[in-house]
């Protein structure tokens, strides 16, 4: 035991050395992947000045990259018919700038877009929960269900129910949680799943008890799809949990915006939740089961934009970008969360001293209040140079929604904030056509309408103690 007494005389040196060695290896990281210089110098300094944590830090919460590519799937090729030139605009002279934003999106995303396809908004779970649910009654072939948060609650347990009889039926079901989203609720919908029969899997599942896997702890599959026989899928902002479901009167009230897909793009969402699939399992879905032959539906020209810290890095901020700077008359935003980086804060502002009309609608109540004070220290930067921005009243709008010049929408999963557009799996769908864009303002149209505008001098004339407060939240942004 003589080398044991050694090992605890020289565990000072022996420790001190080894968080030498992993600071000097978070460091290299840092100064090789940090493309902010802000970000990688704040780094630095936590590796080396937080002794032993310090690196440790770095590993779950600053690697913001997984090394992850798109497998294939086995689905049909895109077809080739060429997009119309008009876009679907009625006076094909003024679809110019819209060609410009579907070249620079389809560079970035690499994806082309498809024709034919429907989309139907379903406002709450209200009218989602009850859509999703007869889908998967109905379902023949197969049901892929991929979700944020699944709780065990009453819409949780519906939902539950229904993919376990569609398993009883012989209908091939695969459900994908993120982990974090499992513990929502206690206990875990993943116990009822398990009883059902229902082939379930738990996205970057992360524990005490598998260190090996503390550099994905900050890396989550916000996406929400499902994808019934291939042909009808339903995508969106809603998690499954009885919160959304205001006619109810839950305790936790939360408004949200969901679609019904028809077309093409409904073989996109299956792709998406594929690859998924196969990274998180391993299993390859293919075949006519997962991808049949999907014929137009509507009139809406739409492709799905799938974000996330992968191959997909990126791919939506600079679709956010690309349409800011192609808008002509006017930018509205309906976001839950709102931290956008520089660049998105000069876009915001270039689009708004150009002429074009930009509204901004973010809940007055926040349900993370840190992130409330954190994005209101930013509001005079966009105040001062000419956007508008609205507050609604309760219950809290967890909604995502973006229109360009009525008639370009963005949908989907994504915030305007850090999170979203850095660390997180998302899924949204870009759509161009007056028709689909004049309905999704009158949604906006409602919400406004409730809404109060928040002016610079409110903004200014808020007490120092409060300014503070949020100033120190800011320095969290690009965490929250």
């Amino acid at each position: 035991m003589h080398w044991l007494s050694d090992i605890f005389r020289f565990w000072p040196l022996l420790g001190a050395g080894f968080n030498v060695f992993a600071s000097a290896l978070a460091s290299g990281h840092a100064l090789l992947h940090k493309r902010d210089p802000r970000a990688a110098t704040l780094w630095l300094g936590v590796i080396w000045l937080v002794p032993a944590l310090g690196p440790l830090l770095y590993l779950a919460l600053g690697i913001n990259r997984l090394q992850r590519r798109a497998l294939p799937t086995g689905a049909h090729p895109a077809p080739a018919r060429p997009v119309p030139e008009d876009l679907g605009e009625p006076r094909p002279e003024s679809a110019g700038h819209l060609q410009q934003l579907a070249r620079i999106v389809y560079r970035v995303v690499n994806r082309p877009l498809t024709p034919g396809n429907r989309l139907q908004p379903l406002i709450n779970g209200d009218a989602a929960f009850p859509a999703m649910l007869a889908a998967i009654d109905q379902a023949e072939k197969s049901i892929s269900l991929s979700c944020y948060i699944f709780d065990n609650d009453p819409a949780g347990q519906q939902f539950a129910a229904a993919l376990g009889r569609a398993v009883q039926r012989g209908v091939a079901v695969r459900v994908l949680i993120d982990a974090a989203g499992t513990r929502y609720s206690w206990p875990s919908i993943a116990r009822t799943l398990r009883r059902a029969q229902i082939p379930f899997a738990k996205f970057l599942p992360a524990s005490l008890f598998q260190p090996w896997r503390v550099a994905t702890l900050n890396l989550r599959n916000h996406r929400k799809i499902l994808v019934v026989d291939g042909q009808m899928g339903f995508t969106g902002g809603i998690n499954l949990r009885q919160g959304h479901c205001l006619d109810s009167s839950p305790r936790s009230p939360v408004q949200d915006l969901h679609f019904r897909v028809e077309g093409p793009i409904a073989t996109h969402l299956q792709e998406a939740f594929a690859n998924d699939w196969a990274f998180t399992t391993g299993e390859t879905l293919e075949g006519t089961a997962w991808f049949p032959e999907v014929k137009e539906a509507g009139t809406v020209i739409a492709r799905v934009i799938n974000d996330g810290p992968d191959a997909d890095y990126d791919k939506l901020r600079w679709t956010l970008l690309a349409a800011l700077g192609e808008a002509q008359t006017s930018v509205k935003i309906l976001t839950p969360y709102f931290l956008p980086d520089p660049a998105l804060v000069a876009a915001l502002n270039l689009a708004a001293l150009r002429g074009v009309r930009v509204d901004i609608l973010l809940p007055g109540k926040n349900n993370l209040p840190l992130v409330h004070w954190a994005s209101r220290a930013l509001w005079w930067q966009l105040l001062e140079r000419g956007c508008h921005l609205w507050l609604t009243p309760p219950p809290f709008d967890h909604s995502k929604l973006m229109i360009v010049d009525g008639h370009w929408v963005l949908l989907g999963s994504a915030n305007w904030d850090a999170r979203s557009l850095r660390l997180n799996f998302e899924l949204n769908v870009e759509c161009y056509g007056r028709e689909f864009a004049a309905e999704m303002e009158q949604i906006l149209d409602l919400k406004f309408r409730g809404a109060e505008e928040v002016t610079l001098a409110a903004v200014d004339a808020r007490p120092v103690s409060e300014k503070l407060c949020d100033a120190a939240a800011r320095l969290f942004s690009p965490y929250l």
